[in-house]
């Protein structure tokens, strides 16, 4: 099959061009077309953990799967550059955090990764409903992650929140910490996560097959 594909900012220089036209196997997904486009094109490869994928004006996992006649849009971290602590509503990518905070001089990295479970109790789970006080909630996940720095100076630390409707297995929320050694990355991520679920407002609906509960508010 055959996608278009559209390159803006920095992939754009390092592709050294606009747009191009891939050819991929029947039922090729998102990655796939990345690690094509890395071998195509490799001053491209530095810039794709932090590229960001759109499938006709979608953004999209690297799981996605590609359809002929699809355009697959590389979109750069837009002015002001990828924040570290964000809201999505779009799908969470967990090597993109991570590019966020890893470097040669940090030898642990550690991420968490929420993701939706089919189950709560005995309870089967259709859906989980996310929403926020966003200004509030953003302000609070920075000052968490400031106070994690303050107690472990050598981290750097990256948390994305989704928002919106998000099916079972789908990830709700990413931490990624890297710090010189394993054990610092691993009890700072641990830390941003119980403060997180402590003191962000971010709300969480439970739709069940048996009914709807936000969650904290009820069984």
């Amino acid at each position: 099959m055959r996608i278009d594909v559209l390159f803006f900012g920095a992939a754009r220089e390092r592709a050294g061009l606009s747009r191009d036209a891939l050819v991929l196997g029947d039922g090729a997904t998102v990655a796939e077309a990345r690690a094509a486009l890395g071998e195509r094109f490799p001053a491209l490869a530095a810039v794709l953990p932090h590229v960001r994928f759109a499938v006709n004006e979608r953004f999209v996992d690297a799981a996605a799967p590609l359809g002929d006649g699809d355009v697959l849009a590389l979109i750069p971290p837009v002015a002001g550059g990828a924040p570290l602590v964000a809201l999505w509503t779009a799908p969470l990518d967990p090597r993109a955090v991570e590019a966020l905070v890893a470097g040669p001089d940090r030898g642990g990295l550690v991420t968490f990764t929420g993701a939706v479970r089919d189950h709560t109790g005995p309870h089967a789970v259709v859906r989980l409903e996310y929403e926020a006080y966003e200004s509030m909630a953003l302000k609070v996940l920075e000052s968490i992650r400031e106070e994690t720095i303050a107690r472990w100076p050598a981290a750097r630390v990256a948390v994305h929140h989704r928002l919106g409707v998000l099916a079972v297995g789908e990830a709700a929320v990413i931490i990624a910490v890297a710090a010189a050694h394993r054990a610092d990355a691993f009890e700072a991520c641990r830390h941003v996560i119980e403060r997180l679920k402590q003191d962000v407002p971010i709300f969480k609906k439970e739709v069940r097959a048996d009914g709807s509960v936000w969650v904290g508010l009820g069984p």
